[in-house]
């Protein structure tokens, strides 16, 4: 039994262990919901299911899934979407499509005038 005014004593295990779960990222929280979701790579969400959007690290746990969730249909591993192989074209494509669309409003809604609508 220790004493009133005696401080308990802790080990260095549970010091290690504290510092370890205090500084180790776990994926959670807002921090790790980019590589949850496998928004940008290195994520570890690589595989989409078509079907009902849920994320998968690999093709293994996509079937899985897809045996567990959607029994009735066969599953097809060409049909799974690669997040991380449609995120490089993807800023490209939107790059395009904005470029070729009409001009868009200036701060007040209005259109900004270029020098030939002025005059």
């Amino acid at each position: 039994m220790t004493g009133k005014a005696k401080p308990k004593k802790h080990t260095a295990k549970e010091i290690a262990a504290k510092i370890d779960a205090a500084t180790t990222n776990r994926g959670g929280g807002k921090a790790g919901q980019k590589d949850r979701l496998g928004q940008e790579k290195g994520g570890h969400a690589k595989m989409e299911c078509p079907l009902c959007k849920v994320t998968a690290p690999d093709v293994k746990s996509m079937q899985i899934h897809h045996e567990a969730r959607h029994p009735k249909l066969p599953f097809d591993p060409e049909k799974i979407n690669n997040l991380h192989g449609s995120t490089a074209a993807a800023p490209a494509a939107a790059a395009a499509v904005a470029s070729t669309s009409k001009p868009k409003p200036g701060v007040r809604g209005s259109l900004k005038k270029t020098g030939d609508e002025q005059k």
